[in-house]
């Protein structure tokens, strides 16, 4: 390290010095003179390359300006700051002598400007506008870093706002595959099956129709007839499914009496339930009005309906009822059937998750009966859930708007 005290009270590089001390944010606010004081107090040093200025750990008293070069501010290895022409550090060394907490050594031969803190006490004594004009420096610096620190905030809650719809759109992505996937698996199994079961039977009947007796015959129609209401009943939860997804199925709430819309729908179940055995039951008593979209809670009701009577033994009994639960009517479908295990329950609504079993007479299903009827209780406002015990039946009970006149 050399010290070059050469031409220091010379005009030319008192003036030089000046220029540089504007550029220092605490001597920014400072007038001619005290930077002419300050100026003529600098002491000049030249480091070489590779040069340590000091050390981690050193008790220095000096704050440097650097004129030319390029310094590295590090603690070993770790490198924390680049500093260069016009840059400083070391400024609080000049009212706290405390240890330096990181080391700072020359990247390329540099020239430095060093400022005392013995001197700058000296200067603060005779020039008490220095004090001054460093502490509105100061504060103009704070009032900086405050609005940096308003505008990062800022920008950390769009970046968190951002985070936050990316996530949005990455849930929303998984349910899309989710949905696709299950759409196709629905496509490629469970709607075809059934017609290939139809197709089947009807080339048997058509290539060997005067070889069966009456009762085979009629046993075959029957199946054809079972068949084809399956893949219809599906086919048709596929649409509205479909059309829900698209956005294309909008709400259209209206009264309705839950004693007339029960009875229509359960009245297409009859038959079908009384062949299983199964009592088929509405305790819903006429004069219950709910507010709400009538196609989309007969569709909730016929896939639970359906639902209870597939996974109910032959002698059961399926139970619906209804009553006011505050500003809503909670509606609920129990049955004595088979029951679901604890571990399902919150399965049964989610589209990535296919629980689906066999019913009591080996009938198939998709799950998708039961992720429609949660999406169409939500979109009239309302939630469903489930309750169950093995071999002691399920009830499946929804909320919707009740009118309010």
């Amino acid at each position: 390290m050399i010290l070059n005290l050469k031409g220091i009270g010379s005009n030319k590089m008192i003036n030089q010095r000046i220029k540089i001390l504007k550029n220092v944010i605490i001597f920014s606010e400072a007038n001619t003179t005290i930077l002419k004081r300050i100026a003529l107090s600098l002491i000049e040093i030249t480091v070489e390359e590779g040069e340590l200025i000091f050390n981690k750990g050193d008790k220095l008293d000096s704050m440097f300006i650097i004129v030319s070069g390029n310094v590295m501010v590090h603690d070993k290895e770790h490198i924390f700051a680049r500093f260069s022409d016009n840059d400083f550090f070391g400024e609080y060394a000049l009212i706290d002598s405390s240890v330096r907490s990181a080391s700072v050594t020359a990247v390329e031969k540099t020239t430095l400007l060093r400022l005392d803190q013995s001197i700058f006490n000296e200067i603060l004594a005779e020039e008490t506008d220095v004090a001054k004009s460093i502490l509105k420096a100061l504060i103009n610096r704070l009032r900086n870093y405050n609005i940096l620190e308003e505008e990062l905030t800022k920008n950390s809650i769009q970046i968190q706002k951002q985070r936050d719809e990316l996530e949005k759109q990455r849930q929303e992505l998984e349910e899309l595959n989710a949905t696709k996937d299950k759409f196709f698996t629905i496509i490629a199994h469970d709607l075809k099956n059934p017609f290939n079961t139809v197709i089947g039977l009807s080339e048997l009947l058509m290539e060997r129709y005067d070889t069966y007796e009456v009762e085979k015959i009629k046993e075959f129609i029957n199946q054809i007839f079972i068949f084809s209401n399956n893949a219809y009943n599906l086919l048709e939860n596929l649409l509205q499914w479909a059309k829900s997804q698209t956005d294309k199925l909008k709400v259209i709430p209206e009264k309705v009496d839950l004693f007339e819309i029960t009875n229509e729908n359960i009245n297409l179940y009859k038959t079908k339930a009384h062949n299983k055995g199964i009592e088929l039951i509405s305790e819903i008593g006429s004069g219950l009005y709910a507010y709400i979209d009538k196609n989309m809670i007969s569709t909730v009701i016929r896939n639970l309906v359906s639902n209870s009577i597939k996974y109910t033994r032959k002698g059961g009994k399926i139970v619906l009822t209804a009553h006011h639960h505050n500003k809503l009517i909670k509606f609920s479908v129990k049955d004595t059937g088979v029951g679901i295990p604890e571990e399902n329950i919150d399965k049964l609504f989610r589209i990535d998750i296919n629980i689906s079993t066999q019913g009591t007479e080996d009938e198939t299903g998709t799950g998708l009966g039961l992720i429609i009827c949660k999406e169409f209780v939500e979109k009239n406002g309302g939630k469903i859930h489930a309750s169950s015990n093995i071999n002691n039946g399920t009830n499946i009970y929804f909320t919707v708007p009740a009118l309010i006149e």
